[in-house]
């Protein structure tokens, strides 16, 4: 099931529906770089493709830290 948040980036409202557990990975990953969610958001954001969906953006995000993570402990 799809979680929905609205929030605003570059003064703009949108909302993003992606399923609750990216939600925490997210919430995880901004604790870890000591950031609000909203500020990890914008960074994914303004690093994507434009022809890239802001979700899909946002799960290749945890995506790429999980693989970090998991290289770095090789």
């Amino acid at each position: 099931m799809l979680e929905k948040r609205s929030f605003s980036l570059s003064g703009h409202r949108t909302s993003v529906a992606l399923e609750p557990e990216f939600w925490a990975a997210l919430e995880d990953l901004a604790k870890a770089q000591d950031l609000r969610l909203t500020a990890l958001l914008a960074k994914i954001d303004q690093g994507r493709q434009p022809a890239r969906s802001l979700a899909s953006a946002l799960r290749l995000a945890v995506l790429e830290a999980f693989q970090t993570a998991a290289a770095l402990r090789r």
